[in-house]
């Protein structure tokens, strides 16, 4: 099952690839810099999808005291901050010709970045707790807190106007049919990406337990 998942992520990936570089029209305005957008969405997508399972997660941690809960929740988090990262740096590549800056403190990417910033104090949180549940469940709650954020990510755009362009929704002009298929090509093939890794991740978690319980036990 694993290694069909991981053939099939693969595949999807090469055709995401095709989709975003090849088979899209370029953007009239923007030119071919505009294709980055389809990566772009792509790992917005799968960073709000990973911190809606931190925030989840945490909640039921802090409910029925399982691990599962608080391994899914960490590991979530981990690959949501490496998704938000790639998400800030294609952000900077897209907006340099076209905004003419790498950066603006506009509301948009200040949230963007408290975010950010908010997911990587819950990791050191987590990884610093360790086997202690009592610090565990802390950084869950913190996990909680740190999700506020995600609404005004989402507010900031489409209320507080900023650099990025409003695509989709009320006030979004929309894309041609071609870069929709490249844009939902991407998203299957991120999401795809995200379950892969977040089981592997999941399974690492699960072995180093097996092992302190094995030290433990011989200890």
């Amino acid at each position: 099952m694993r290694k069909a998942l991981a053939v099939i992520t693969f595949v999807l990936m090469a055709a995401s690839v095709y989709a975003a570089f090849v088979y899209a029209p370029t953007e009239p305005k923007m030119g071919h810099i505009q294709r980055i957008f389809y990566i772009h969405m792509g790992t917005v997508w799968v960073a709000t999808a990973a911190f809606i399972l931190v925030f989840v997660s945490s909640i039921m941690y802090l409910w029925k005291g399982t691990r599962k809960w608080d391994i899914l929740a960490y590991c979530s988090a981990e690959i949501g901050v490496l998704f938000l990262t790639i998400t800030i740096l294609t952000g900077s590549i897209w907006a340099k010709p076209v905004w003419g800056t790498w950066w603006t403190w506009d509301p948009q990417l200040t949230t963007t970045f408290i975010l950010w910033i908010l997911y990587i104090v819950y990791l050191v949180l987590r990884s610093s707790a360790g086997s202690d549940a009592k610090k565990a469940k802390f950084a869950a709650v913190f996990g909680i807190i740190a999700f506020i954020d995600l609404p005004l990510v989402y507010a900031s755009v489409r209320v507080m106007r900023g650099i990025s362009p409003v695509v989709f929704g009320p006030g979004g002009g929309g894309i041609a049919p071609q870069m929709m298929h490249a844009l939902l090509i991407n998203l299957a093939a991120c999401s795809l990406l995200f379950v892969l890794l977040l089981k592997e991740r999941m399974d690492l978690e699960r072995m180093g337990d097996e092992l302190m319980a094995l030290k433990t036990r011989e200890g």
